[in-house]
């Protein structure tokens, strides 16, 4: 399959780069980042794909979360995709921030229109690693999974519906819980319609009730100022609940502001939200998670 190259920047002895494609999933073209460390000059190295969130590109992770140096320094190449198909004509799919272009949600979609281009989650499992091992010196054995919000669900239900296939999971803010949240009813009934069971599919809550093994370690970073939190959008203590009874190890981080002076003075503590001012402030931890397992 022909690659693009879109553009091309020198980062931390490294390079960031973007690819555009033709996705015979999705039917259309697509795009994505790929950070290549200076240690894939001379060696294979493992694969950490970053899912991103609502109304995201491939450009937000890679210009906004700073995590090159840390990727540069543990040797992982790290791809970042668009979150859905582009300029499809689809009626509506334009419509909604929350719903269609920049939504994907990470599902395969069995609902018309958008069952013939709305297909991520198998554009993510299957087509895109494919197309990295191709054409770039990939370790293809050694993969693992990370996300935000839309993009934190996808990586989830992606570690939790393949077991084995990815050597780690982590997540930021995640939407955990869809089916209970309108974020997620939204997404999942008007790609897969009113039937609910077919939701619980691509539900991190529901799917890892059934998840048949223990040897998954799982680290999430939440902010607690996060304003998507409060609304009850992200839903991540049901998650751990479900993750305590099936003794499946999960690090959950509430990040909180911390106290420098008077408090007057810093926005009355003013603490960590959704935005990549969050997410660049302890991607470094992620990416030694997963370097850990990687490496291992």
């Amino acid at each position: 399959m022909a690659l693009k190259q879109v553009s091309s920047n020198k980062c931390f002895e490294g390079f960031q780069k973007v690819f555009e494609h033709d996705s015979a999933e999705l039917k259309c073209k697509m795009k994505f980042g790929i950070y290549l460390p200076p240690k894939a000059e001379t060696a294979k190295c493992p694969v950490l794909y970053w899912l991103s969130g609502l109304t995201c590109t491939e450009q937000n992770f890679i210009t906004k979360a700073g995590f090159q140096q840390a990727a540069a320094e543990h040797g992982l190449i790290v791809v970042a995709p668009d979150t859905s198909p582009r300029g499809c004509n689809i009626e509506g799919e334009d419509e909604s921030w929350d719903f269609g272009t920049g939504a994907g949600f990470y599902v395969d979609a069995t609902e018309d229109p958008w069952k013939t281009n709305y297909r991520m989650y198998s554009y993510i499992k299957d087509e895109l690693p494919k197309l990295i091992n191709a054409n770039f010196p990939t370790d293809p054995e050694r993969m693992s999974v990370s996300g935000h919000s839309m993009g934190g669900h996808g990586a989830l239900i992606l570690a939790l519906k393949n077991p084995g296939k990815y050597k780690s999971v982590s997540a930021f803010a995640p939407i955990c819980n869809p089916i209970q949240c309108q974020w997620g009813k939204k997404a999942l009934g008007g790609y897969l319609g009113s039937d609910v069971s077919k939701w619980e599919a691509y539900d991190a809550t529901q799917l890892v009730k059934s998840y048949p093994d223990s040897h998954l370690d799982i680290l999430i970073d939440q902010g607690k100022d996060d304003q998507f939190l409060s609304a009850g959008q992200l839903l991540p203590d049901n998650f751990i609940a479900a993750c305590t009874e099936r003794k499946i190890p999960v690090i959950f981080r509430l990040q909180q502001a911390s106290c420098f002076g008077n408090p007057c003075l810093l926005g009355c503590f003013t603490g960590y939200d959704h935005s990549y001012f969050f997410i660049s402030t302890f991607i470094n931890d992620h990416i030694k998670h997963h370097a850990k397992y990687l490496n291992a």
